[in-house]
Formats: structure tokens, sequence, C-alpha cells
């Protein structure tokens, strides 16, 4: 396929599928700035590997694998250095006065999900970004390369893992 054509059939795929991109760098980072290093980094990776992809998954499914794949070798290599990052919500300006106190309140849930996010085990915190956006065990065992039987199982523990950690009720490390 000519480069051209790798171009469109990426820009569009990006265009369906890139939100998963944003998604899994954010679950993966503490800074804004990271997020943004990660993401083209998935971005990139996505772009060497198109020639490689057999159509044996959907487009949506391969993105993620991906990016996936990518977040956890980025964070593997990295984990050093990330232990000395302040989290993304402690290092963000302030919110402008006219947030609504539903949203700040919103904003306060999202920021708490992604901090407990942040302490699931890799392949937890895989399932559990994959789960918020709508994919089924059978996808998620795909981008996953596991049975949906054990997507049931790590689901229902990174369940029960965020529950614990959204409501303090577990053992500090």
């Amino acid at each position: 396929m000519p480069d051209d054509e790798y171009e469109t059939l990426f820009l569009d795929w990006l265009s369906k599928h890139g939100s998963a991109v944003m998604k899994v760098a954010r679950a993966y980072t503490l800074t804004s700035e990271e997020c943004q290093d990660l993401a083209q980094e998935i971005l990139l990776q996505a772009w060497r590997s198109l020639p490689n992809f057999q159509g044996q998954s959907s487009p949506a499914t391969w993105f993620y694998r991906v990016a996936l794949h990518t977040a956890m070798n980025w964070q593997r290599k990295d984990k050093r250095r990330r232990l000395r990052q302040q989290p993304l919500w402690e290092v963000q300006a302030v919110t402008s006065g006219c947030e609504s106190a539903e949203q700040a309140q919103y904003r306060e849930t999202v920021e708490r999900l992604y901090e407990a996010i942040h302490r699931l085990s890799k392949t937890e915190a895989a399932i559990v970004l994959l789960y918020l956006d709508g994919l089924s065990y059978r996808e998620m065992a795909e981008v996953l390369g596991i049975t949906e039987n054990y997507v049931g199982v790590k689901l229902n523990r990174a369940k029960t893992a965020l529950r614990e950690l959204m409501t303090g009720d577990h053992d500090e490390p």
C-alpha cells in the first residue's frame, strides 16, 4: 500500500478511535506533559505498526492494543522518573470560578478514579479502561490476549479494588 493510502487510513482510524489514545495516556501518566508525551509515543507506534495490521481484529481493538502495550512499556521504562512526579490534579492550574458545584464534584470524582486506577496492576488498569470505554468481554480479551473468562475474573477483582481505593477501605502500602 502506498504511503498516502496509509496516511489516509491512519487519519481515518485516528478520528474514529483516537479517544482511546488519550484515555490510555491519561491513565498511565501523572502530569499533563507526560500525558502528551505518551500520547505522541502511542501515535508514533501506531503509525509504525500500521503496515503490519492484518485485519484479524477491528481497528478499534488494534488501536487499543497498540495504546496499551505502548503505555505499559513506557511505564516500565520510566518507572524511576515517574516516582518523582506529582499527580496531574495537584499541578493543574486552579479552575475558573465559573465551575458549578456539580461540575466540581464530577471533576473531583474523575480525579479520584484516575488516582485509584494508577494504583491497580497494569492488567487491571487496562481492563478498567477498556470497560469504561464500553468494550465487550470479547473485545477486551482480544486487546489483552487473554480469555473472556479471565477478563471477567480480572474485571471483578479490579472493580473490588477500585471500590476499596475510592472509599478508603484498604490498607495503605
